[in-house]
């Protein structure tokens, strides 16, 4: 597996080319794509481990805890060589996350929980999930910033944070990486975002880099979706939407067709090649669509592929807001 670095040059962070993403085993509340076997769970972080993959990424609010847990009890023993990134900024109570909660005595707290369910002595990478509108960002950073001088994190990292945010987020404390939904299916991050943290040297973290599993083209109709998957009540799979998103699909398939490749990893390729200060994080339970993916590492792509791929999904071209009111409330803050 190749290498990327997150980050200033004078303090990098290395990381894998494709990190994993492990919230499908044990998602928010529930298992958001469908159930997940522990058994399979585990043998999928081995054999990431086996491909080269150093790059983790989890959070407290999944599951919660049980995504940590998992985890850490997975890599015990073999932590050195591994970049473990997860992240915290959400009040849960009795199970339930009743929204967010940065103040800098979380800050701390949501720490200490994620150390101990990780097994680890060092978060390499740890991000504010949802900026907390109740709590200045320069608060938050600055206790975020005491734990690095405490040794019980290595680097900073905002997720879904918006451009004013950033920016005094970095002038407060220097940001390794910002962690955002960017893909295919999901450009809009390109209008300002993207150009701000490339110029400030951060990196990019792209979750959900295949659509939620729609560029996989393994979901042609609505009714292929399991009961109880989250993605039953996501706007862009819902009628008109969902037919209108497969024309994207179809492009992607096409280019795969060209390379004799999947259409996952033809999707997570073209995100490789919008910058090397970008690293996208699959999420994956099962070790199938986990080597899938990370062949998309050695995938070179052509003009035409990148064109063609271009045209069938400009910026803001899906159909569909990406979450519904609620959560889209909770982004670029």
């Amino acid at each position: 597996m190749k290498t990327r670095t997150l980050g200033p040059q004078n303090n990098p962070l290395e990381v894998s080319a494709l990190g994993l993403g492990c919230m499908p085993m044990a998602g928010v509340g529930r298992n958001m794509y469908g159930e997940a076997d522990r058994k399979e769970s585990f043998a999928t972080i081995d054999r990431a481990i086996e491909l080269g993959v150093t790059f983790f990424d989890t959070a407290e609010v999944y599951g919660p805890y049980k995504n940590e847990e998992l985890l850490g009890e997975a890599i015990r023993g073999r932590r050195e060589r591994l970049v473990i990134a997860t992240k915290f900024g959400f009040d849960i109570q009795d199970g339930e996350t009743k929204g967010t909660d940065s103040r800098p005595e979380n800050v701390r707290a949501a720490c200490e929980g994620c150390l101990k369910r990780l097994g680890i002595e060092t978060i390499d990478l740890f991000y504010q999930h949802r900026v907390d509108p109740n709590v200045p960002i320069e608060d938050t950073v600055g206790a975020m910033a005491r734990l690095i001088e405490e040794g019980k994190v290595r680097h900073l990292g905002l997720s879904e944070a918006g451009a004013d945010t950033i920016r005094r987020a970095h002038a407060t404390h220097p940001i390794t990486a910002l962690q955002s939904e960017y893909s295919l299916w999901e450009r809009t991050i390109e209008e300002e975002i993207l150009p701000l943290v490339q110029d400030l040297g951060i990196g990019f973290v792209p979750y959900s880099p295949l659509g939620r599993g729609f560029l996989t083209g393994q979901i042609k109709r609505f009714e292929d979706l399991p009961e109880g998957d989250y993605r039953r009540n996501d706007p862009r799979y819902q009628g008109e939407n969902f037919q209108k998103n497969l024309e994207m699909v179809e492009v992607v398939e096409t280019v795969a067709r060209r390379h004799k490749r999947s259409a996952a990893q033809v999707a997570l390729a073209w995100l490789l090649h919008q910058g090397d200060f970008i690293v996208p994080i699959p999420g994956s339970k099962r070790r199938a669509t986990l080597e899938d993916s990370m062949a998309a590492a050695e995938l070179k792509l052509t003009r035409e592929d990148l064109d063609d791929l271009d045209a069938a999904a400009p910026v803001g071209g899906t159909a569909g807001p990406r979450y519904g009111e609620r959560m889209m409330s909770m982004v670029r803050r």
